[in-house]
């Protein structure tokens, strides 16, 4: 791996340095690359260069390629943040850079998917008057940051559960098919059966609407036991924040089967929490055994906290790929039902056989992180985890 730089777009970013150890990079990346601040508040990124070493100006990178790890930490806004990526793409390219490559664990810009007008995305769906209103006087954000890191010299992209299929035809055509969407089925279906957050065997998968289901069949494949059943609602919104729930006709089981059974419900991410909220009280009505939720990205809010509190939900299983709700304050009360899933060692698995090194996992995809609130906590952390 002497032709692979790992770096980060922030200093000191937990996150990254555990990149580095599973991708078997020695050196730290504050020894690769500096990231200054100009007096005038600019960011300037250098790759650390022999100083004595007149012979290879602006070429300092040849052979190389470059991954920058990038993912929402403390302080930094995700404008900040991409501003990052595009400089030290530009650096790694501008100083002779063979590849670059972006890891963006949740893809900035990913919710602006679509524009005003017809030729603003391919969402898979027809689009009615009322969602071309929405986006009204707003930018097509999304292809405006693929063009943007096009541009700046990223040749290729990784990100995990984006569930956006404009996102994914837009970055596959600007990436000349180099977009890399990670699906953590096998992680979430791994953690599943190989834990006791549920009963093993008596597990009913759960989509939670239409867009759901694609990745909630991912899992399904990914169990050992190919029969697991999976249940699909059907969701219809009332207003900005209001949903109604019920069976889809599509689902292979009906709420009876459900009593006395663990139901998982999966998605990609959550925000308020408000949809899920009513999905889990509409399957609690049928006395399951439990009910765990699966998220992707978890972006941590007050109101987000306070519906995913309910008694509804047993517990929540997300990852790290927004890197903060790792953080206890920002799990508030939930950190007695969180689990956090670390992604860094599956993450880097599949980047070593992107790039042509093959490598095989043994033991579990995943780090396991809970608080010691809560109860199937048994002190297996340590006291840094707990």
């Amino acid at each position: 791996m002497d032709d692979l730089i790992i770096v980060g777009c922030i200093a000191d970013n937990p996150y990254v340095e555990d990149m580095l150890q599973h991708m078997n990079q020695q050196v730290d990346y504050s020894d690769l690359i500096s990231l200054k601040n100009f007096l005038n508040s600019e960011f300037c990124p250098r790759f650390i260069v022999d100083e004595s070493n007149f012979d290879k100006i602006g070429r300092q990178l040849e052979g190389k390629k470059v991954l920058i790890v990038s993912n929402s930490m403390g302080l930094y806004t995700r404008n900040d943040l991409a501003m990052r990526n595009f400089l030290i793409a530009r650096a790694a390219k501008d100083n002779g850079a063979d590849r670059v490559i972006l890891l963006e664990p949740d893809l900035y810009y990913s919710a602006q998917d679509r524009g005003p007008r017809p030729e603003h995305g391919v969402p898979g769906f027809k689009r009615d008057i009322a969602d071309f209103k929405k986006f009204d006087g707003q930018p097509f954000s999304a292809r405006l940051y693929a063009d943007l890191l096009l541009k700046s010299g990223i040749d290729e992209v990784v990100t995990v559960h984006n569930h956006s299929c404009s996102v994914m035809n837009m970055f596959m055509d600007r990436f000349s098919g180099y977009f890399h969407n990670l699906q953590p089925a096998e992680v979430y279906a791994g953690y599943m059966q190989d834990s006791d957050i549920v009963s093993n065997g008596e597990i009913i998968l759960c989509a939670p609407d239409k867009g759901a289901i694609p990745f909630a069949r991912e899992v399904q494949r990914a169990f050992r036991n190919k029969d697991t059943p999976l249940l699909i609602i059907d969701k219809e919104r009332r207003g900005e924040r209001e949903v109604s729930v019920r069976l889809s006709p599509e689902s292979s089981v009906t709420l009876d089967d459900i009593t006395g059974k663990d139901v998982v419900v999966i998605d990609d991410m959550v925000r308020t929490g408000k949809t899920i909220l009513e999905c889990c009280k509409f399957l609690k009505k049928a006395k399951p055994g439990k009910v765990v939720f699966f998220v992707t990205h978890f972006y941590s809010s007050q109101e987000g906290r306070i519906n995913l509190n309910d008694p509804a939900i047993d517990e929540i299983v997300t990852t790290n790929t927004i890197p903060q709700i790792l953080n206890r304050d920002m799990q508030g009360r939930l950190r007695h039902k969180m689990v956090v899933l670390l992604l860094e060692r599956w993450i880097s698995s599949y980047i070593f056989n992107m790039l042509g090194i093959p490598t095989e996992l043994s033991g579990p995809l995943y780090r396991e992180n809970m608080s010691s609130k809560n109860p199937r906590w048994k002190g297996k952390m340590g006291p840094l985890f707990s």
